[in-house]
């Protein structure tokens, strides 16, 4: 969920989504030689790592980065919002808009040496829905999936139970990364440890907690149309090594360790950019932006006027702000600006307040003092269950953390923040609603992101892992939804996620708190790395001037 996370599981380093290796954007730094540097390695370090690399199975956006390196999509969406040819070379969409037939580029291999066909993007879109799979990610872009036909080796005609507009845009992004079928038979958790796909590197080997190694994909030549260059990818090898300290991580760059680096520390920014040897480069990560959701079906939050003083009355702006030295921009929406149907009117629907939140605590009966200065109400003290997961944290949302914790309690409000042992226990206790506060980010470059986060079906249960983290339920939203799925029409689909975003900040069932942005450090000795739109970088037409 760009960590784009819950609680940090969706991490971006996290977003979910169109993760295109080959499909970005290049970056606006050219080769002073004219022609790229054919060899050698880059070495990328980042600050945080997958669980599993299955892009299908996992609940991670950081997957996307760590695969898409070896995995191909159908299609390509540029940082415009087009999509392109890439394995399909064409395809339509039915009048009533619920099936899409793509004609598929014939000659691709696997790297495991299996043809890629029709079965193929079957057997791919079947694994991501199937119950085994446990997709905690990409089966959620496509709910309405009903199946895939093989009309012949080379077209496949993919099928909705209703009209579903966002297809393509999820078909671009990592998580529809297309895998050998002979890999998919495999158990889940051995396609955990090592994916096969037809990209323009294959994985050599990844090792937790140290990174992923991979080598040039000898004879690839089926870039994407908007890609670059077409044929092999320029780098002999590319590895991405985690190394989850700022400081080390920046000191690895200057120093001339590593070759580029994620996450450049907001406090190092302008010393970072006042470096000869170094470029900067910012992205702003579009979907979810990094938020908290307040579980709106049980706990303290199901009433409306405890969640208005919980947001109302915490400076998010000022500890974001100071905390990350204007890298990162406070949030007002749910969504972030680059998103596509960004509600601007949403800036000015909430503000700080503290004296209103004092006064919508009182009026909810939380009125009384504990001994520790907490509100109580029958005796009872006003406390905020965080199921918070360390082991996955970036950006100092640790931090962060403390410092809403310490506001909360001028307010009279106790967050009770635990660390879960293990993702697993996460998620159980996430799937079980039981929890009264959950954090995460969810980059996608669709404004379909909303349909994740608040749609009813996307709440999660025993047999759904959903985004829904506020467990919120309204048919006005759910009705806009689904209009927003049944048409292609960009200035329609705009103004439903509009009323979306007014209604669930009217009814402060998402508390935002910062837009993401994507700050990638390199050395000036790397070239064309590039972007795709949900602010990944991605190494299909990178190169690196040796010596």
């Amino acid at each position: 969920m760009h960590q784009r996370t819950l609680a940090g599981l969706i991490v971006p380093v996290v977003a979910l989504l169109a993760l295109t290796a080959c499909g970005g954007t290049p970056a606006a730094r050219k080769d002073p030689g004219g022609a790229p540097t054919r060899g050698g390695k880059l070495t990328f370090a980042v600050n945080t790592e997958p669980t599993c690399l299955d892009p299908h199975q996992s609940a991670q956006d950081v997957t996307g980065l760590f695969t898409r390196p070896a995995l191909d999509s159908l299609v390509s969406l540029d940082t415009e919002g087009k999509v392109h040819p890439w394995l399909a070379t064409s395809w339509t969409v039915s009048p009533d808009q619920k099936s899409y037939t793509f004609t598929l580029r014939q000659g691709v291999k696997f790297s495991d040496g299996t043809p890629f066909d029709a079965a193929a993007v079957k057997a791919n879109l079947d694994h991501i829905v199937s119950p085994a799979t446990k997709s905690q990610l990409a089966a959620g872009f496509i709910t309405p999936y009903t199946g895939t036909d093989v009309v012949d080796q080379y077209t496949a005609k993919v099928n909705f139970s209703k009209p579903h507009s966002p297809f393509l845009a999820a078909l671009a992004t990592a998580y529809f990364g297309i895998e050998s079928p002979q890999s998919l038979k495999q158990p889940q958790d051995a396609l955990c440890q090592k994916v096969v796909g037809s990209g323009p590197f294959v994985i050599d080997a990844w090792t937790p907690k140290q990174g992923i190694t991979f080598h040039r994909n000898p004879g690839y030549n089926w870039a994407p149309e908007n890609a670059k260059h077409q044929g092999e990818a320029h780098l002999d090898n590319l590895e991405m090594k985690v190394i989850a300290e700022n400081a080390v991580r920046l000191g690895a760059l200057t120093s001339g360790q590593v070759d580029a680096i994620a996450s450049v520390p907001p406090i190092s920014v302008n010393q970072a950019k006042a470096d000869p040897k170094l470029t900067i480069e910012t992205r702003q990560a579009p979907g979810g932006n990094y938020n908290y959701y307040p579980n709106t079906s049980s706990g303290v939050f199901t009433d409306k006027r405890v969640r208005q003083a919980f947001r109302d009355g915490i400076d998010f702006a000022t500890i974001v702000n100071k905390l990350y030295f204007g890298t990162y921009q406070p949030a007002s929406s749910p969504v972030s600006p680059s998103t596509a149907g960004y509600d601007k009117g949403t800036e000015t629907q909430w503000k700080y307040d503290p004296a209103e939140a004092a006064r919508l605590l009182d009026e909810a009966g939380w009125t009384a003092r504990d001994s520790e200065g907490y509100r109580t109400k029958d005796g009872k003290r006003l406390t905020v269950r965080w199921p918070f997961f360390k082991a996955v944290v970036r950006e100092n949302r640790d931090t962060l953390t403390e410092q809403v914790q310490a506001e909360a309690k001028k307010l009279g409000i106790d967050v009770a923040v635990t660390n879960p042992a293990s993702i697993g226990e996460f998620v159980t206790t996430y799937i079980k609603g039981d929890y009264d506060l959950v954090d995460f980010s969810w980059q996608r470059a669709d404004g379909d992101a909303l349909r994740n986060l608040f749609a009813i079906d996307s709440i999660a249960s025993a047999t759904v892992f959903g985004q829904n983290a506020a467990r919120y339920s309204d048919k006005e939203v759910d009705g806009w939804l689904n209009d927003a799925l049944a048409t292609t029409d960009l200035a329609k689909r705009a103004e439903f996620y509009a009323k979306v975003q007014h209604k669930v900040t009217e009814e402060a069932v998402v508390f935002p708190v910062y837009i993401f942005n994507y700050v990638l450090g390199a050395s000036k000795k790397v070239h064309d790395i590039g972007w795709e739109p949900q602010a990944y970088p991605t190494f299909y037409d990178a190169s690196v001037i040796q010596g």
